[in-house]
This record gives structure tokens, sequence and C-alpha cells, in this order.
């Protein structure tokens, strides 16, 4: 299986890159994860449906393939799974021979309309709003708690 996370915008925050580090690690246990940053607009310059628009093309580009991928966007308005749902999806699609799922992370303004209806899935993580930095660190630690629910191991309670 491998994963990919295709995020507007790059991790300033030390703390956060250790935390994602930590977590990039722990997976590779379990699965190639692959992080592809593409660069934020300034949302000063443009109208926001440009702004929103131009980073979608930026993040599609990461997509050219994307009948191999199932594309997973991360948007409030998506559902909101447990972590033992997101668990079950996850082997579900490995089960089913979909082996490549890539998660797209927007930036400030979030995600374009037309790229989260094209995707295969849109899934919120909480009715909360985070910056898009920490919601890649939350993404990952879910994805890890996933894999250790698929395999049994102690880590979710």
């Amino acid at each position: 299986m491998q994963i990919q996370i295709i995020a507007v915008g790059k991790i300033k925050e030390d703390y956060l890159k250790r935390g994602i580090d930590d977590y990039k690690k722990r997976l590779s246990k379990y699965t190639g994860v692959k992080v592809i940053e593409v660069a934020e607009e300034n949302i000063a310059a443009r109208p926001d449906y440009e702004v929103k628009a131009k980073e979608a093309r930026k993040l599609l580009k990461h997509l050219a393939e994307r009948d191999s991928w199932y594309v997973v966007v991360l948007d409030r308005q998506g559902i909101e799974v447990s972590s033992e749902n997101l668990a079950q999806r996850i082997e579900s699609l490995m089960v089913a021979g979909r082996s490549n799922i890539a998660f797209v992370i927007g930036g400030t303004l979030g995600l374009d309309d037309s790229l989260v209806k094209s995707a295969d899935l849109q899934l919120s993580l909480s009715k909360l709003t985070f910056p898009h930095q920490i919601t890649r660190f939350i993404l990952l630690e879910q994805l890890y708690r996933s894999f250790k629910i698929i395999r049994g191991e102690p880590y979710h309670y």
C-alpha cells in the first residue's frame, strides 16, 4: 500500500515538523507514505475563487494518474467517521486491491469545489476548524491509529 498526502503549504513550526516526522516514521512499518507540498497562493492578491482554482491545479498535477489512486479530500463539509471506521475503510480498500490512497489538504481557503466533487471521498476530521498544518499532523496520527487497529496491535483503546 502507498499513501500520498498532497497538501498546500509548508510546515514552518518545528514542533509540528517533529510530530509529523515521528508519525511518518511509525507508519513506515505498515505502508509507504509520501508527503507532497505545493506552494500556497497569496490570498490577498486575488479573489478567493481564483486562489482555490490555482491551488487546485497544482494539487491535481500530483494526481496525474488519478485512476490508480483512491482520492480523499479533507473538507469540513465531508463526512465524519470514527477511528475504527477509518481503519475499516482503509482495510476494505486494501482487500479490494485499491492500494494507493491520496489524501488532499487545501490551503487557508480550503479546496476548490471541482476538486472536492471529483474525489472518491470527502472526509472531515472534525466540525472544528484546524489550520492546514495541524490537519496534516492529525491525519498522520489517525492513519497510524488505523493501521494499529487493522493489525490488532495495542495503541487504540
